[in-house]
């Protein structure tokens, strides 16, 4: 790549906590949206949803901006084999809280790292643990409106973190991007390049 521009970072989602992180960690990006349907194919292993999803949003943006690094990102949350994506409503959300409650459950934060020499995708996985809630903390937390664009109607990074016992993992990935790894991964992309 020697002689050649720099990739610029394209981040494949309109999630304002990935963009977070990914300024926390010091990268130089731009947002791009993947506005494309999310469709799972049928046989699918849940767990593989994610990194999936995330390599179709990639794979996307990556058509229209083909000379740069794309990371796309896609999560989900698994409790007793159960996909628990983002609620269409209140009800749905307080229905989700309710199953969560005194559970462990899983989340898969499946990434996509592509250009037109690279193909890294993965997967991490962080296991939640809620406590016990009462119909008064989820109708107040359901009040707030965090849980309406969030996989499993809660963010941990909000008020939501009042419904989370202890965790076992990235704590980023529950935010939505395992971003230490990404990071490091960007870093031996361009090393490679070099």
């Amino acid at each position: 790549m020697s002689g050649k521009k720099k990739q610029g970072i394209i981040l494949a989602s309109a999630s304002p906590r990935r963009k977070q992180l990914m300024k926390m960690a010091g990268l130089k990006f731009t947002v791009v949206p993947a506005d494309i349907p999310e469709i799972i194919p049928d046989g699918l292993p849940a767990e593989k949803e994610s990194v999936y999803l995330a390599g179709i949003k990639a794979g996307y943006i990556l058509s229209e901006n083909p000379n740069d690094l794309i990371v796309g990102a896609d999560t989900t949350v698994i409790c007793e084999g159960r996909v628990l994506g983002k609620p269409r409503d209140k009800a749905e959300a307080k229905e989700m809280l309710r199953f969560l409650s005194g559970k462990v459950h899983e989340v898969y934060t499946g990434v996509a790292i592509v250009s037109e020499e690279v193909n890294e995708a993965f997967t991490s996985v962080t296991k939640v643990e809620f406590y016990e809630l009462t119909d008064e903390e989820i109708d107040w937390y359901v009040s707030t409106g965090e849980p309406m664009d969030k996989a499993g109607a809660y963010g941990i990074q909000g008020f939501g973190c009042r419904l989370v016992k202890r965790i076992e993992g990235d704590y980023f990935t529950v935010m939505g991007l395992p971003v230490a790894e990404v990071a490091r991964r960007i870093e031996k992309i361009r090393k490679d390049a070099e």
